[in-house]
């Protein structure tokens, strides 16, 4: 179980109407009868229904009433209705403090509801990649933009398929919902296919025939698509997504371009051709990151990007998982902040199990 240590901010918070009527009673004393601060004791319990629970909020309120009538007896204020009506002031801002606190918890306790569904979602959607698929060895890596944030429009999966080892990585255009609905449509056509079609140019089709159908007007998907057979080698379709990394056993590093760029998913109805598929050497020891542009589009605050090339050096801790983790940490220091969009990496490593 996590515990969660209560910050310095909320430290402060809780602490503020308490140090309001501290402030507001320590005022009137030395102030004296004539001035008038015995209103203002109800800032306690107003500042208490925004920060705290109803009950610290009626707890707050009886406080201020007690400080109320005492710095009140101390002015001779209830010889007149002064007294009186600093009192109900009192407790009509309690109770309208006590009404927030009440609403408030209530839509944090929705908000949190929303969210565990949508972790619960994220899970199903984005289940665990196989950390091993034949000769390779996976990692996955997903960076939300926003640190609340549970789910996204970016996508991956790794499929051993009758027909070879097959990958995708994915970014749907938008936000939201309709973002996560287009990247269950993707998932679901890919896992499908990638076991029904032989042919990866075929697997690409199914998938544009699958988003066209759920997509409407300019909205769009990029994706690289990637196949591992028998030989030593990775087959890629790019549907408008950032290039490939492959690291060398060497230590070389390089971005695989296709002979011609193709338009994204769900806008080949304007007549363009699909792409080509492209083949790169991919040996024993070598390593292949595929990414969202999250990753290459995330700025220092000097608004450089991103290096990722400069810093494939980051993937040659051993372990797969630990390396991931130390190229999306240096990516965080890099953006020195959140993220301006979602990040998403997965790492394939071949090994040779026959050495």
């Amino acid at each position: 179980m996590t515990v969660h240590k209560p910050t310095s901010g909320s430290v402060v918070l809780s602490w503020l109407p308490v140090a309001a009527m501290a402030v507001v009673a320590a005022a009137d004393v030395v102030a004296g009868p004539g001035v008038g601060f015995l209103p203002l004791v109800s800032l306690g319990p107003a500042f208490s229904g925004l920060v705290g629970g109803w009950r610290r909020t009626a707890l707050i309120g009886a406080v201020a009433l007690l400080v109320c009538v005492g710095l009140g007896l101390y002015d001779g204020l209830f010889e007149e209705r002064r007294g009186f009506t600093a009192m109900a002031s009192v407790a009509g801002v309690t109770a309208a403090g006590i009404a927030a606190a009440v609403m408030r918890l209530r839509r944090e306790a929705e908000l949190a509801s929303v969210r565990s569904i949508a972790e619960v979602a994220q899970r199903v959607l984005l289940r665990p990649v196989p950390r091993t698929a034949g000769p390779l060895q996976a990692a996955v890596s997903y960076t939300s933009a926003v640190a609340e944030a549970r789910i996204g429009g970016d996508l991956y999966e790794v499929v051993a398929s009758p027909h070879g080892i097959r990958a995708i990585v994915g970014d749907v255009q938008g936000k939201g919902l309709a973002a996560v609905e287009t990247a269950a449509v993707v998932l679901g056509a890919f896992r499908e296919a990638a076991h029904d079609e032989p042919d990866l140019v075929r697997l690409g089709e199914r998938l544009e025939r699958s988003v066209a159908r759920e997509l409407e007007g300019e909205k769009f998907v990029t994706a690289v698509l990637a196949e591992f057979g028998s030989e030593y080698e990775a087959v890629f379709l790019n549907y408008g997504h950032p290039a490939p990394l492959v690291v060398r056993e060497s230590g070389s590093v390089d971005f695989p371009q296709p002979q011609s760029f193709a338009l994204p998913l769900g806008l080949g109805a304007h007549g363009s051709e699909g792409p080509r598929p492209y083949r790169v050497v991919f040996a024993p020891g070598d390593q292949l990151l595929l990414y969202t542009d999250g990753v290459t589009e995330a700025r220092d605050p000097g608004g450089s990007f991103y290096p990722l090339g400069d810093r494939a050096g980051l993937l040659k801790e051993p372990d797969a998982d630990r390396a991931l983790e130390a190229l999306r940490e240096d990516l965080v220091r890099h953006a020195a902040g959140p993220l301006h969009d979602d990040a998403a990496m997965l790492l394939l490593r071949y090994h040779d199990h026959a050495g």
